[in-house]
């Protein structure tokens, strides 16, 4: 590529005893002057100086030929700068405001911890701090999901650190393995004592009323808490004899439609809420932090009054597997439950293919067989 010949003019005063455009001598305002493709341009050089204006016609000249440029070394980025110029850039591409709030508290976090070690910029975030941030976690979010999640959105911030040039390399953050929640449906005693329990663990009426409706809701459509709380009223709907609850999950976005009985459909609508649009969520908290609460405040002490034992973490999840071996054991192939769950087909396999009658007595049969 041809670099155009750059020139420089003043362009003098009305005060200024020169009309000469190539003086040196005046410090009237500098121009750049030079024709490109057959059009002339003409640019301020923003100085009063012939020698300044000199090395502004250098710079555009190396530009024009290829020349790399130095870009003029920044302050080190301040880890709280740095967080609010990543969340303003993911409020850009539209991230939805729960995941903004949870940006915001998560990197907070970071901050937080990052000063109390003493580092203060973006440039001093080592993999060792990282391993030591990362160790904090169990305490904070007890779900290993939960933790997988939060390194994914820390690792992204880092990597918006590193394209920054802020970061001389993205530190590599500890690997997070995520506990599958054993498969431990409720049997029929179970399920009643634990509907039993709900007014001896809530004592207030109205929050006892809210929880028995989360039970049931669950229990009866398979839902995961975090899209149970948010249900809006609208998503269950009248279908004949019936109600259809019609929603889409949180975690996948895939559509879920299930069928619920009248009676149960009904008392769940009754549910007294503030804010008349959903069923159990005000529409202002975190959505991540409002099921979370739930799972703390209403389902572990109904399932520790009805004396249920404590076999896995997410005591919620029992009942959406109790939906699911139910219909299992009594012939719904795995598929569509898989459907009914808003699963994939792969994930249900791993989580109740051991509760497939049909499929366990062929494997039973097959192992017997070979007895002769």
């Amino acid at each position: 590529m041809t670099s155009p010949t750059i020139t420089i003019y003043v362009r003098h005063g009305g005060k200024c005893k020169s009309t000469d455009e190539t003086s040196k001598q005046c410090r009237c305002p500098k121009h750049l002057r030079w024709t490109k493709d057959g059009k002339q341009h003409r640019v301020a050089a923003k100085v009063r100086s012939w020698a300044e204006a000199e090395t502004k016609k250098r710079e555009m000249e190396d530009q024009f030929s290829g020349k790399l440029v130095e870009a003029p070394k920044e302050a080190p980025k301040t880890i709280e700068e740095a967080a609010r110029l990543f969340i303003a850039n993911k409020v850009v591409e539209s991230v939805g405001v729960p995941l903004i709030a949870r940006y915001k508290r998560e990197l907070q976090r970071l901050q937080t911890y990052c000063e109390s070690k003493g580092v203060y910029v973006v440039g001093g975030i080592t993999r060792e701090l990282m391993t030591g941030y990362v160790g904090t976690w169990v305490t904070v979010y007890p779900s290993s999901y939960t933790r997988s999640k939060v390194k994914e959105r820390l690792s992204g911030f880092l990597k918006y650190c590193f394209e920054e040039r802020w970061l001389d390399r993205k530190p590599k953050l500890p690997n997070i393995v995520v506990d599958s929640p054993p498969t431990m449906p409720l049997n029929a005693d179970e399920y009643d004592r634990l509907l039993a329990a709900v007014p001896v663990a809530i004592t207030d009426p109205t929050e006892a009323i809210r929880a028995r409706s989360l039970i049931q809701l669950m229990r009866w459509t398979g839902l995961a808490i975090r899209d149970a709380v948010t249900l809006e009223r609208a998503e269950i709907q009248k279908t004949g004899d019936g109600y259809l609850v019609t929603t889409n999950r949180q975690k996948t976005g895939t559509h879920v439609s299930v069928p619920i009985q009248a009676q149960i459909a009904e008392e769940i609508l009754r549910t007294p809420n503030s804010n008349p649009k959903y069923i159990f969520w005000d529409g202002v908290k975190d959505e991540e932090n409002f099921s979370r609460e739930w799972g703390t405040n209403f389902i572990t002490p109904v399932f520790e009054a009805a004396e249920i034992p404590d076999v896995c973490f997410m005591k919620s999840h029992r009942l959406r597997d109790t939906f699911a071996v139910e219909l299992l054991i009594k012939d719904v192939p795995l598929e569509d439950v898989a459907k009914l769950l808003g699963n994939t087909i792969r994930i249900a396999e791993k989580h109740y293919a051991a509760w497939v009658p049909a499929r366990q007595n062929r494997l039973n049969a097959l192992v017997t067989a070979t007895w002769a």
